[in-house]
Formats: structure tokens, sequence, C-alpha cells
């Protein structure tokens, strides 16, 4: 496709928490899973969408905007001397940015040109076939895994892990750069049992690496904003020193894990 556009809701400059160095991640918007906690809940929708505001003085805020090649990668060349300086570079989020698969391929392509360590955020949902067109064109994965057990995920996110899981196991094969990451999440997957489960299932998955993301509250004004409900309200978010006995679990399973 020559030229394609993607609907973007966000560019965020000097990120330092989505991979290497400082970097500038592009929101893609459009997510095949609907996460009862998703921080992100305006990323869920592959259409535009009104935020309106919390107080009576404030404004409406369009969320997403069609962009094409060219206007982005303008923007994260504005700042390829940091990348450079720190070791850093450009990370595709989410939503799932994957949904938008020939943009992505298109927008990594022109990085990669362009010298520029390329990540991906990822779900790991989608068809194989699609996931295979960037695996030579990312640098790194970061690879969310919510669930070891398919039904517990699909209760969660609305959707199996079997495909997520094939591809996880695809870049494990091709030796890719993955940091594999656990969203901890109040009743869902944060007990003691769940720390062994995922022990047994990464160790079996030949994954050696894990980075644990204590549950936040970080995106609950925006569930008002978009008139949606919040499953998650009123629960408390989780903080490293909650996650100790749940991170020795992992560690005690030769995993090192990042929290």
């Amino acid at each position: 496709m020559e030229n394609p556009k993607a609907l973007i809701f966000n560019v965020q400059k000097f990120s330092i928490h989505d991979g290497p160095g400082i970097r500038t991640v592009v929101f893609f918007k459009g997510c095949p899973l609907s996460c009862k906690w998703c921080s992100n809940p305006e990323s869920q929708s592959a259409s535009m969408q009104i935020l309106q505001p919390l107080t009576k003085d404030g404004k409406e805020q369009v969320c997403g905007t069609y962009r094409d090649i060219d206007s982005v990668m303008a923007e994260i060349l504005q700042d390829k001397d940091f990348y450079e300086e720190s070791g850093g570079g450009v990370t595709l989020s989410g939503g799932e940015a994957l949904v938008q698969i020939d943009f992505v391929q298109a927008l990594l392509c022109e990085c990669k040109k362009n010298a520029l360590h390329t990540a991906v955020e990822t779900s790991g949902f989608i068809a194989s076939e699609y996931f295979k067109r960037i695996i030579d064109l990312t640098d790194l994965f970061l690879f969310d895994i919510k669930h070891y057990d398919s039904h517990k995920h699909t209760q969660g996110t609305g959707v199996t892990n079997d495909i997520i899981i094939e591809n996880l196991r695809m870049l494990i094969k091709a030796e890719k750069n993955v940091l594999v990451r656990v969203p901890v999440i109040p009743h869902f997957n944060n007990s003691l049992d769940d720390a062994e489960a995922f022990a047994r299932f990464f160790i079996a998955n030949g994954i050696r690496e894990i980075q644990l993301l204590p549950f936040h509250q970080f995106g609950q004004n925006k569930y008002r904003q978009l008139g949606l409900p919040y499953e998650f309200d009123g629960y408390k978010s989780l903080h490293p020193e909650d996650l100790q006995e749940y991170k020795d679990i992992l560690t005690k399973a030769s995993l090192k894990v990042i929290l």
C-alpha cells in the first residue's frame, strides 16, 4: 500500500519506560482485546472518539487522528540526536499497533532506513502470517502476557491466549529480543498460585526474563470521559512492595524479574 494512513491517538516524546534510552512512542488506536483494567480505554476503539470534559469549564477532546507515514516520520526524526546519544529509538504501542499492520510495516521500514532502534509493544493477538511481516524489522518486542490459562484470559480480555502463545513461541524460536511483561491485576492473576503457574509456563517456553507491571488507576477518569463503565473502580493500586512475594516465587524458579 502506497503511503498508508493510520489512526493514531498520541505521539509521546522523551519516554524512558518503553524500551532502552530516550524514545518516541507512537500510540495506535484500536485493539482486539477488551481488558477490563485497561489504562488507555480510548485506545480500544478503532474509531475517532470524543473525550468529554471532567469539569464545566473544560473542553471536549478529539481522540484519534489519521496520519500518513511522512508526517509521523518527520516527528520521530526531530529527536534523532537524542536517540543516538542515549541508545534510544522508536516504540510502537497502542491499543494494539499490529492491528494496522500495513502502516506499521511501512513505518518500521522507514525507521530502519534511518538506522533507528525499533521496539513494538504488543499483546501478540494477531494472525501469525501478519506477525511475521514485522519480525525482522523489530529490534525489541515488549510482549504482554495477561494470563497463562486460556479460559481466564478470555474472561479478562475477551479473547483466548492461543494465538498469543503461538506468536510468543515463534519469537523465542527465532531468538528474537523479547521482554515478556505481566500486568499484575487484582482478582485476575495476582495470587501466589498464579505466580507459581506463570513460573512453570515461562520456564516451559524458554523464557528467562520478565517484567511485572503493577496494577494502577492512572486511566480511571478516562472511562468517565468516554461514558464507559469501569469494573475496577475502588480497587487499590499495587506497588512494587506489594508484589515482593510474587516476585520471590518467580525468582526462585530462576527467572530474572524486573519490577
